[in-house]
């Protein structure tokens, strides 16, 4: 199954939960895509020891999953794109929409 992840929000503990769904389904043989837009671009920056959101994202890219982050989004929040947070287009989660068999939006 082709699953999309949609992650706009920057409470820690639902990144946290959202990266662990995804690393499930990678793990249940799913091609997974997690999109961050909004707030959720923030992500590296809210992880605590408890939910920790980068160590989570970390398993993810190791495990062959891909993550997209909204260019506007960053842009606006004077971050630069990176590895964990690439900057990425409205297109690039039209085609996750487009193509997933399930989208999940947290």
């Amino acid at each position: 199954m082709r699953i999309g992840v949609i992650i706009s929000t920057n409470d820690a503990e639902t990144c946290w939960n959202a990266l662990r769904y995804a690393n499930f389904s990678l793990g249940q043989k799913d091609e997974v895509k997690v999109f961050f837009m909004g707030k959720g671009v923030e992500y590296q920056k809210i992880g605590t020891d408890k939910f920790n959101t980068v160590e989570q994202a970390e398993k993810f890219i190791q495990a062959g999953g891909k993550i997209y982050a909204c260019g506007s989004c960053i842009k606006s929040r004077d971050q630069e794109s990176s590895d964990m947070c690439p900057i990425s287009t409205m297109k690039d989660m039209y085609d996750i929409v487009k193509d997933s068999d399930k989208v999940v939006t947290f």
